[in-house]
């Protein structure tokens, strides 16, 4: 007699194929509206192929399952036409009427490896593979983005604290809030031109779009922008009423930063020649003034026609 354990097994089993094969045509979906047509046919393409091999892994697994059951004297059925398991395929071994299981002895029992967790595996990589997708789009668009003030991530900042980094004489480790929801950690050379107490409790602008990058031992996550000559250095000033979080921008550059500069695009030592302060004090991008949606301009305290870094 057929035992309800085993139809349970078995239901379960073609009940998790059908909605990986579910899961999958949805994937293929939501690419192509997410990728568009230039890469659409391609990934669909590939999926389908995926698609078709990991049904011919769940049907090879089914089959272990099948043999290893009955040679521990499982009695088999058959499974209804609306599994994935093809109409020709005859699940073996289907007890009759005076007919006697095969059995095997305690010692020669076959352990069946295979687990429902198997689904969830396939169906993680799949997952794993559309979000690395999803980037290189994200990557692709930003190629094409034009290489202007715009890719970078200028935002007011509030210097929480600042000291000397442990191991380098001319460095500052200092605590800064630009609107993150907790401090960053940024390393400055600015010993030699910014006392110690001018570096504490103060607002400043800051690039915080680029690669964290450590510095003796320091990990600095963004750049705290002055206005720069060989003999003098100073820190630009927001206008008055900013809050940290608060983005910097130029008009007629209003595109959006990137997420993290790509070293190897170089899209700041491109940009960076461009900036500067004009006979005003003003920071400047190609002679635009850098700005603060209704708060004002950002300035240098007193250079001028000066370069910012």
């Amino acid at each position: 007699m057929i035992t309800e354990s085993v139809v349970q097994r078995l239901a379960i089993r073609a009940t998790q194929a059908e909605e990986f094969i579910t899961f999958v045509r949805t994937q293929i979906k939501e690419i192509r509206q997410t990728l568009g047509s230039e890469y659409a046919e391609k990934i669909t393409s590939r999926l389908k192929l995926e698609n078709e091999q990991l049904k011919r892994e769940v049907e090879m697994w089914k089959e272990k399952l099948i043999q290893a059951e009955i040679k521990n004297g499982v009695k088999q059925i058959r499974v209804p036409s609306s599994t994935i398991v093809s109409s020709d395929q005859v699940i073996h071994d289907v007890a009759m009427p005076g007919e006697k299981s095969v059995q095997l002895e305690p010692e020669k029992m076959v352990e069946l490896k295979q687990e429902p967790g198997y689904f969830k595996e396939v169906k993680k990589n799949i997952e794993s593979k559309g979000k690395s997708k999803k980037v290189e789009q994200q990557g692709n668009q930003e190629d094409i983005k034009p290489v202007d003030v715009s890719r970078l991530d200028f935002r007011v900042g509030h210097i929480i604290s600042a000291e000397r980094h442990p191991d380098a004489d001319g460095l500052y480790v200092v605590k800064v809030d630009v609107g993150d929801g907790k401090p960053r950690t940024v390393v400055s050379g600015l010993v030699k031109f910014v006392p110690i107490e001018e570096m504490q409790d103060r607002m400043a602008v800051l690039m915080c779009n680029l690669k964290p990058a450590k510095m003796r031992g320091v990990i600095s996550e963004a750049m705290v922008m002055c206005a720069s000559t060989p003999e003098k250095v100073e820190i630009l000033d927001p206008p008055s009423g900013c809050k940290p979080g608060d983005r910097v921008f130029c008009e007629g550059f209003s595109g959006q930063p990137d997420s993290q500069l790509n070293p190897k695009k170089k899209i700041f030592e491109q940009v960076a020649p461009d900036l500067k302060t004009n006979d005003d004090k003003i920071a400047t991008y190609k002679g635009i003034p850098w700005k603060v949606e209704g708060k004002g301009i950002v300035t240098a305290p007193s250079l001028c026609n000066v370069q910012i870094k």
